[in-house]
């Protein structure tokens, strides 16, 4: 269970700030919410708490874990299906996880097969999304503002 004040990460939205812990009825059912503020965006999202497993729900990443994801973002990276389908439904898959490494591994890819051969209008809004979900993380994790932690990425990545 987290309390206000903690760093969670929210998987297929990014990482915010739990605000508030609240009872609401919804559709005639009261039960308790964790209030999520998402920074990047400046979204608000309301979770049930008895879900927060189910959804992924957790604790945004460590120092150790930041260096793992510039690690990942320096490596050169594994082939990828020719296939846009397939590679779109791995990247998703991938991205679905809430695994920051795995989210990382999609951003670097998507930058490597943009570079090389272009990509889908697709597979480009899948990107922005992958970076601002690993964007947001690395801010809260690092303490750093977004535009901060998007030099961080874009420096590892060049």
């Amino acid at each position: 269970m987290f309390k206000i004040g903690d760093k969670v990460v929210y998987p297929m939205h990014g990482a915010g700030i739990i605000e508030a812990i609240e009872e609401k009825e919804v559709l005639g059912e009261k039960r308790q919410y964790y209030i999520l503020r998402l920074p990047v965006g400046d979204m608000k999202v309301m979770i049930p708490i008895a879900n927060c497993r189910e959804v992924g729900l957790r604790e945004v990443i460590d120092g150790a874990g930041v260096q793992k994801v510039m690690h990942i973002l320096r490596e050169k990276g594994k082939p990828m299906s020719s296939n846009w389908n397939r590679r779109y439904r791995a990247n998703l898959e991938k991205i679905r996880t809430g695994d920051i490494y795995e989210v990382a591994e999609v951003v670097r890819n998507l930058i490597k097969r943009d570079k090389e051969k272009g990509l889908s209008s697709g597979e480009r809004k899948m990107l922005e999304n992958a970076r601002q979900i690993l964007i947001s993380e690395l801010a809260l994790a690092t303490e750093l503002e977004e535009e901060k932690a998007q030099s961080m990425v874009d420096s590892a990545l060049a």
